[in-house]
């Protein structure tokens, strides 16, 4: 079981995260509302602005003030064989 610190001693667990988002995007907005309503939204941001979106395979959804670059960073560190810009390669490709 490997933990990932997502800001201010908070931490999820690495296998359980389907997707890292920014914020910005309206999709992005529309998902953390519904989370917010269905009673699924985890804000750990304590107060600071959100800069990242965590996705669960729980359907939680977790509202970081850590960098999505800084969070793929640690999950980098935590496990050396996986790499985004291999997986985002092989998305394109699929994508073709």
């Amino acid at each position: 079981m490997q933990l990932l610190n997502i800001g201010f001693g908070n931490t999820v667990m690495v296998s359980r995260i389907i997707a890292v988002i920014n914020t910005g995007s309206s999709p992005a907005r529309k998902l953390k509302e519904v989370a917010r309503k269905s009673g699924k939204l985890v804000d750990v941001t304590e107060g600071r602005r959100t800069r990242s979106i965590l996705v669960m395979d729980s359907n939680h959804i977790i509202l970081s003030s850590v960098q999505p670059d800084t969070i793929n960073q640690r999950m980098q560190a935590l496990q050396p064989g996986y790499h985004l810009s291999e997986h985002a390669a092989a998305d394109a490709d699929y994508q073709d």
